[in-house]
């Protein structure tokens, strides 16, 4: 397989995303996975910070909701919710909610170790040889 160029990564459409029935809301939530760039900021909002630069702990309020705000869609693929939004939506019947998170977790690639990613506190696996500048 030939090694892509920037052309060729930048113009392909990998962006995932799924329809979920939600009949107790009467209707079908779109979900779409977040960029790197947006789950790199989700998980570093569940970081909190010490005077000193440290991590001082994690926070995990409204965990799943702030996830749903960022991932629940239109048909144009254009958020629904702001991130204010989240307490709102968090309101919601929680077992809803935490079946829409699981699959904004599994279709933007994060589960378990999302805090722990995010605290810097994962093990790391060795990976193969690389070059860099």
């Amino acid at each position: 397989m030939a090694l892509l160029t920037r052309a060729e990564i930048d113009a392909a459409d990998d962006r995932t995303w799924e329809d979920f029935p939600v009949p107790e809301w009467g209707g079908t939530v779109r979900l779409l996975g977040l960029s790197g760039t947006e789950r790199d900021a989700y998980q570093a909002s569940m970081v909190r910070m010490g005077s000193q630069g440290n991590v001082a702990g994690v926070n995990l309020a409204d965990t799943s909701a702030r996830l749903l705000v960022k991932c629940i869609v239109d048909e144009d693929f254009q958020r629904i919710y702001t991130d204010k939004d989240a307490k709102a939506l968090g309101a919601k019947d929680g077992k809803v909610i935490k079946r829409l998170f699981a699959e904004a977790q599994r279709l933007s690639g994060l589960g378990k170790g999302a805090v722990e990613d995010a605290a810097g506190k994962s093990e790391t696996t060795p990976s193969g040889s690389s070059t860099s500048d």
